[in-house]
């Protein structure tokens, strides 16, 4: 042991005084870890021959997946069936029953290597996707006033990309999908503008650069390969009702069209086809059109009176002359869509306050619609301005949009503005939704550890009081408030949307409010489908509540407004 250890003295001592050798050895050393991890990685691959493979697996000049071997660490070979079942699915059977021997020419893949094919047959296989489900068919000229492609629409002014654009439009039946500014996407089963230069659509996707987008007032408009006649039945519309004939039929459906063998879906098809929001049927008849003053699908009537079969469909009701049933397709409705800055500064600062869960951001949704300008806000939320929420950004008192989202129940925050809508909310409600939004996102759900952890009972105990004080300070300090309670607001949106409207300064267009009617959810409507199996409420938490509540009704009542819904609770 002595001597190996002044064997290793006199070896350090000596490339000390050499250091050129030492350096020297030592890249040669690394040159040859290099040479051999090259060859490791490149000498194994499988030579299978052409009569070796599956017919049904194709080759890959047919977009067949080349096999991927897994995220291997330097050194390591296969350890599972599971990758090497995944060649098998690519070069067949005889493959498969040759494991073990073909496993041994396979060799060692470095991880580094087994990542690069792994992203270059990703990007391979995302780009055939698309191709299959869409072609390009040019730039085309988009107004504001009268869009190129009138179906739905969305924006993400963060995330858009053109494969989500196509795949939302496919989703829902469309024949074309249209990029547009970036983030914008739209579709429609037609083309309604003409064709411009390819230099005009020059704006990449916000969320895929090298993508192209549109541009200003220009849409990239692809053509859905995959959309099916079927995916464009009336299983995506929505029905609204029976309705009796309107007076003036000509004016308020303007397209009709005879229908000896009517069903549901002819009728949808043909209004979907025309590019309406509304399809009715009477009997033998299919009406197309808007919703209007002539027809605004608020008094219903009962269905019996629309119970005549189909003369195509046994078990389907297809309305009569005098009483139509009415469907809503999947057309957008338009006329409520534009929206912009306003076109000078406001001189007064309107605040939309509400308690955090008791629905502001729709609020803010059908105000947009309502009146065609965007919303403010005094904070910032990157998600809602991603959304379309445009006056997220500006600052609340840039004074170029309608009204300013707030939560503030200070009464400094309060008296600075000049008037309010105070949106009031179910508190067992508006607690269960900030809960959600807190832990969840706007649109998503609080896990179940939360509701039955300590997050929850502590929430209740910290945001019950402030739902009670904030509607008494904004009672309180508030210049001018218009009170609106959610549950109203759903109930008859119409109604209570005119009246935030008047109070906005803006003149009330009764088409418009119509047009919102049919699209009244937007994109933070949380879905239904999960909801809690139990009642997250004890008896104490409710008899506090309860407390809170009695406090908000008496308020308003001794201001002689009315108190809060029944639906609230005991009193």
């Amino acid at each position: 042991m002595a001597k190996l250890w002044f064997k290793f003295q006199r070896c350090f001592r000596y490339f000390r005084r050499k250091p050129v050798r030492f350096f020297t050895l030592l890249a040669l050393y690394l040159t040859a870890g290099s040479l051999v991890f090259l060859h490791s990685g490149f000498v194994g691959q499988p030579a299978v021959p052409q009569s070796q493979a599956s017919p049904a697996a194709g080759s890959p000049a047919e977009g067949a997946e080349l096999p991927f071997l897994g995220d291997l660490h330097l050194g390591r070979s296969f350890r599972d069936t599971g990758e090497a079942s995944s060649i098998a699915r690519r070069y067949g059977p005889s493959f498969k029953s040759k494991e073990t021997s073909e496993r041994a020419k396979l060799g060692d893949y470095g991880g580094a290597w087994s990542r690069a094919l792994k992203g270059r047959v990703v990007r391979e296989k995302e780009k055939e996707k698309e191709e299959e489900r869409a072609k390009y068919i040019g730039c085309y000229l988009d107004d504001t006033q009268s869009r190129a492609l009138r179906g739905v629409s969305f924006f993400d002014y963060k995330k858009m990309t053109v494969f989500r654009c196509q795949d939302n439009c496919a989703e829902r039946g469309y024949l074309y999908a249209g990029l547009e500014f970036g983030a914008e996407c739209y579709c429609g089963h037609k083309i309604q503008a003409a064709n411009v230069s390819e230099a005009e659509c020059d704006m990449d996707c916000k969320g895929e650069r090298g993508s192209v987008c549109g541009g200003v007032n220009r849409l990239s408009v692809y053509r859905l390969q995959l959309a099916q006649e079927s995916a464009r039945r009336y299983g995506s519309a929505v029905f609204r009702g029976c309705f009796r004939r309107p007076n003036n039929l000509s004016l308020a459906l303007p397209v009709t069209a005879a229908m000896p063998n009517m069903s549901v879906d002819k009728c949808v098809d043909l209004c979907t086809e025309k590019e309406y929001p509304l399809a009715a049927l009477a009997g033998t008849a299919c009406h197309c059109g808007f919703p209007t003053t002539r027809f605004p699908l608020h008094d219903r009537e009962d269905e019996q009176l629309c119970a005549q079969k189909c003369s195509a469909e046994e078990f389907e009701s297809c309305g009569t002359p005098s009483y139509f049933i009415v469907y809503q397709t999947q057309v957008q409705d338009n006329r409520c869509m534009d929206r912009r800055f306003l076109p000078a500064k406001s001189k007064k600062l309107i605040a939309l306050a509400s308690f955090p869960g008791a629905g502001n951001t729709w609020a803010r949704h059908l105000i947009e619609l309502a009146t065609g300008f965007y919303t403010g806000s005094y904070y910032f939320d990157g998600s809602l301005y991603n959304k379309g929420f445009k006056g997220e950004r500006d600052h609340w008192r840039s004074g170029r949009t309608i009204c300013i989202k707030t939560h503030e129940s200070g009464q400094k925050e309060i008296e600075a503005f000049d008037a309010a809508i105070l949106l009031i909310r179910n508190p067992y409600k508006a607690l269960m939704a900030e809960f959600n939004r807190k832990y969840g996102g706007h649109i998503g759900f609080a896990a179940h550890a939360h509701w039955k952890g300590k997050e929850w009972p502590e929430f209740v105990r910290n945001y019950a009081p402030w739902w009670a004080t904030h509607t008494l300070d904004w009672l309180k300090f508030g210049k001018t408030v218009l009170v609106v309670h959610f549950e109203d607001l759903k109930q008859d949106l119409f109604a209570q949307l005119g009246r935030m409207v008047s109070l906005l300064g803006v003149a009330v267009r009764e088409d418009r409010l119509l047009c919102v009617e049919s699209q009244k959810d937007g994109n933070f409507k949380r879905s239904g489908l999960r909801k809690l199996e139990y009642d997250p409420y004890t008896a104490e938490m409710r008899r506090t509540i309860a407390t809170y509540i009695r406090m908000v009704d008496s308020a308003l009542r001794s201001r002689n407004l009315t108190g809060v819904p029944d639906a609230y609770g005991p009193r």
